[in-house]
């Protein structure tokens, strides 16, 4: 519950994942608004959601499994509840070091495209949402046949998709995914926009979360070392800069933009390229 005497609007913001990246969102677009936080992992959600609630914020939980559709529409149907869905942010994912191919695809690959087809369902005129994806997913060199099968076949046959059943390894699942995150939210933004709303997807470089310490730690720790030394920036990103750019493409400053990506890697993939 809120402290007495604090005001809040009718509009609902809805983060799914609350990692760093999803954390830091929160705090961003939770003030004034009613705070819907969703995640798997019950304890880290009660953990962060009592903080914001000691803070002030207006906070509803519920657990989520975004490979589950069922699951992704219950949470839609809550926040649609709660009021007017004007800000959704979608951050869950798994990375190649916590997780195997199948977890990869389910989550981060399909996962992406349950969101965007049950929150287009819910988002209010005038609401915005942004799905974090990734920048690996500059990477992937895909024909024009096999983006547009990733951009718009439904996600029920999503899995079965010949350059998804190719897939080998939770290494290429990764990039593959991040990639068709990309690729379904430019697909989606016409459905959006009949509803009056956006939607554009961000690409984080390498940001500094338990998840990319994780990564850092493994066998490809050496490689992201050396493309932040020769990014344009040459440091690390922190969860503040995501945050400042999810703040922008879902505030009214960004109402002429959707459908788009945005590359927030301090240069990394301008230095590969």
């Amino acid at each position: 519950m809120a402290p007495t005497g604090a005001q809040f609007t009718s509009e609902v913001a809805v983060v799914i994942g609350v990692g760093g990246m999803g954390q830091a969102i929160a705090r961003r677009e939770g003030t004034g608004r009613r705070l819907v936080l969703a995640d798997f992992d019950t304890a880290s959600l009660v953990r962060f959601a009592d903080v914001l609630r000691g803070e002030g914020f207006d906070v509803t939980t519920t657990e989520v499994d975004v490979a589950d559709r069922e699951s992704v529409a219950s949470v839609a149907a809550l926040a649609e509840e709660l009021g007017s869905v004007t800000r959704v942010a979608h951050t869950a994912g798994v990375s190649p070091a916590q997780a195997s191919k199948d977890a990869v695809l389910a989550v981060d690959l399909l996962g992406t495209a349950f969101v965007l087809a049950e929150w287009e369902r819910v988002i209010a005129p005038g609401g915005a949402g942004v799905v974090i994806s990734s920048s690996s997913g500059y990477f992937p060199r895909l024909s024009a046949e096999d983006e547009r099968a990733l951009a718009v076949t439904p996600v029920g046959e999503l899995l079965e998709l010949p350059v998804v059943a190719a897939v080998e390894s939770s290494e290429w699942a990764y990039p593959l995914s991040k990639r068709a995150n990309q690729l379904r939210v430019q697909a989606a933004a016409t459905a959006w926009g009949a509803r009056g709303a956006r939607i554009n997807s961000i690409s984080p470089g390498i940001i500094s979360t338990p998840m990319a310490q994780l990564e850092s730690a493994s066998e490809h720790g050496d490689r992201m070392r050396a493309m932040i030394a020769a990014s344009g920036t040459g440091r690390i990103g922190t969860t503040t800069d995501i945050a400042d750019a999810a703040a922008f493409l879902l505030s009214p400053a960004a109402s002429f933009i959707t459908g788009v990506d945005l590359l927030v890697d301090g240069g990394v993939v301008a230095a590969g390229r």
